[in-house]
């Protein structure tokens, strides 16, 4: 190194200076003996800088230097020691303002957790050192690319409605074509996320983007997943729903999970309040959409109000509670009446380590006009029926899953889970409408790198209608996904 400067001093010194073929001995020794100050005084700068001892202040370095040859002054200063920057040039990678994560640390192929926001944008069970962030040049913000590039290989016994993910709500009721077995592979669950956070005056700014390829049945449609910014602990965007708890999802190869888990992604704003010891109170207003069964011809839904979401959540080492309600204003407008009315629900979920080994993973809920906010009927219309005489009827409903979680090693898992959602009997319904679904799943997860898990999953499913009928299928399906950032 000490070679380099003193050849690239002598080369700089030697073109600044005019060299003629004329010119005499006396000028050419004045320039040596010039030369040799500005070597010496650029040798007691290094020696000062591999010693770590203040270097020679510019005036001194100038004095004993070429007028043709100024000094080098160092006019940066050191970074802070909580900056990205300053953590980026020590090689350090995380975040800095940002506290460690309380649950207790946890593996998921479909990964819900890492997209979830959390009070002042805290680490989560399935990423507690968010790994992988980088600072942008000249600036206080640290970005990451992530997700996932994962194949899905799936043999359904009968049909199964829903060919890419296991929606039981979509299993077939009879016809001509129940038993015929399908084969499928495909790749959206593929996943793409971009983040960015800094430290603020205000709190802690981070910005997610997230897609996959769930946009339509036949083809590889971008859909947006997650687009929201989070200052401190007030929330903007799209993204999960409030009253949904991404934590107590359980850990399935199928991209859709369990039909009785509470989940929704939706636009909205939210503001998290910390109660201390891992305690926090969460009040949300978000984008409203009432889902009417088989609506008549000039009946339309109308919505008039947010639905406003209510959610208290307690974090601990061994796991956390949340408990979650949402209140909904539901509406139908038509050209023989209309008719309003105030619906909700509420949702109890967690998860529990079960000793070093074992994870317990739950939710429940139950409520009028709540279909919307679940795994299986969202988007299904099982918010409310207009009856025959005009009046707008919410509809019940109500269930659950429970997951459980074991790890033969840390590079072998199995998930055993059960999920079950119910709606009430109602004689305004269609005999083929909705009335109970059941979900049950096994699975074996192999990681044999952080970035590389492969598995095999066994999969049952089976839907009830209101006028009785019933169809069920088993599926297998198999699974290669790579991580981008593990």
């Amino acid at each position: 190194m000490r070679l380099a400067v003193v050849t690239f001093a002598c080369v700089a010194a030697l073109s600044s200076a005019p060299v003629h073929a004329q010119a005499s001995a006396d000028a050419l020794r004045q320039e040596i003996r010039s030369l040799r100050h500005t070597l010496e005084a650029m040798e007691k700068r290094l020696d000062a800088l591999e010693s770590n001892k203040p270097p020679p202040t510019a005036s001194s370095a100038a004095s004993t230097t070429s007028p043709a040859i100024p000094a080098i002054a160092a006019t940066t200063a050191p970074l802070p020691a909580t900056s990205p920057r300053a953590l980026t040039e020590a090689g350090a990678s995380q975040v800095p303002g940002v506290g460690q994560a309380i649950l207790p640390p946890r593996d998921s192929v479909a990964d819900p957790s890492s997209a979830a926001s959390r009070p002042d944008s805290a680490a989560g069970p399935t990423d507690p050192e968010l790994k992988g962030f980088f600072a942008i040049p000249g600036t206080d913000t640290l970005i990451r690319i992530g997700g996932y590039a994962k194949l899905d290989a799936i043999a359904d016994a009968r049909a199964a409605g829903d060919q890419e993910q296991f929606v039981t709500s979509s299993i077939p009721v009879g016809g001509a074509h129940r038993d015929v077995s399908n084969f499928t592979l495909h790749a959206k669950q593929t996943r793409f996320s971009f983040e960015a956070r800094r430290p603020t005056r205000h709190g802690n700014l981070r910005f997610y983007l997230e897609n996959d390829f769930f946009g339509s049945s036949d083809s590889y449609t971008f859909r947006l997943r997650h687009a929201y910014g989070q200052l401190g602990n007030t929330y903007a965007g799209y993204g999960y729903a409030t009253f949904m708890d991404a934590d107590s999802l359980p850990d399935t190869l199928d991209f859709a999970g369990p039909g009785g888990a509470g989940y929704l992604l939706v636009a909205g704003i939210h503001h998290s309040v910390p109660m201390g010891k891992g305690n926090t109170l969460t009040f949300a207003a978000e984008d409203p959409d009432t889902q009417l069964s088989a609506p008549g011809d000039g009946i339309s839904a109308v919505n008039q109000a947010p639905d406003v979401t209510v959610t208290a959540r307690m974090e601990r080492g061994w796991g956390h509670l949340q408990l979650g309600a949402v209140a909904r204003s539901l509406g139908y407008d038509g050209t023989a009446g209309d008719d309003r009315r105030i619906g909700g629900g509420l949702q109890l979920s967690g998860s529990a380590a079960m000793g070093d080994q074992d994870l317990l993973l739950f939710g429940a809920l139950g409520g009028k006009g709540l279909a919307r906010y679940t795994a299986d009927l969202t988007g299904s219309g099982m918010d409310a029926v207009v009856t025959a005489d005009g009046r707008l009827e919410l509809l019940s409903l109500r269930g659950g899953f429970v997951g459980y979680t074991h790890y033969w090693s840390p590079l072998w898992r199995s998930n055993l889970i059960y999920g079950q959602l119910d709606s009430e009997r109602n004689d305004a319904l269609a005999a083929d409408a909705f009335r109970r679904s059941r979900y049950g799943v096994f699975n074996l997860i192999w990681s044999p790198a952080p970035s590389w898990t492969m598995g095999m999953e066994l999969l049952y499913g089976q839907l009830e209608q209101q006028g009785g009928q019933r169809g069920d299928t088993v599926r297998l399906q198999g699974s290669l996904q790579y991580n981008f950032i593990k």
